[in-house]
């Protein structure tokens, strides 16, 4: 988003905004910007949340499990969660049978994955809006 757009959501002179956020990369809040990009438009019509859990229970473990999954070509973005699965893997596929060879072959084949459950996404991500920060409206 260009820096004089960002300036008016905020409500700020543009040479205000543009300092703020030079300060929020120097002071590591911001740590980098990337590009959105629609999956569907790649040939990625089908995406899911894949639901891990791994076993045994170790640092090494899930190590493993973090390195072999952010190397798969499907994953976009994997978090670490609590609850009854330690790992939500985003993936990305072309269809219904690609999920099925990446969860089969792929993610139940590593052996510390003793489950995975499959939540499929329909349609894209709503992106927050841009809301008011007391960094970025900060008088500092």
């Amino acid at each position: 988003m260009p820096n004089k757009n960002i300036a008016a959501q905020v409500g700020v002179a543009a040479s205000t905004c543009l300092e703020r956020i030079r300060r929020m990369r120097r002071n590591g809040t911001i740590v980098g910007t990337r590009a959105h990009v629609l999956p569907s438009l790649l040939g990625k019509g089908e995406q899911a949340f894949l639901g891990i859990q791994i076993r045994p229970h170790s640092r090494d473990t899930a190590n493993d499990f973090v390195q072999k999954s952010l190397a798969l070509p499907e994953t976009l973005a994997l978090y670490n969660v609590s609850g009854s699965e330690d790992y939500l893997v985003h993936v990305a596929v072309a269809n219904s049978s690609e999920l099925q060879t990446l969860v089969i072959d792929k993610l139940l084949a590593l052996p510390q994955v003793a489950h995975c459950r499959t939540q499929l996404i329909f349609g894209e991500p709503w992106v927050a809006p841009l809301r008011h920060h007391p960094e970025v409206n900060a008088d500092v």
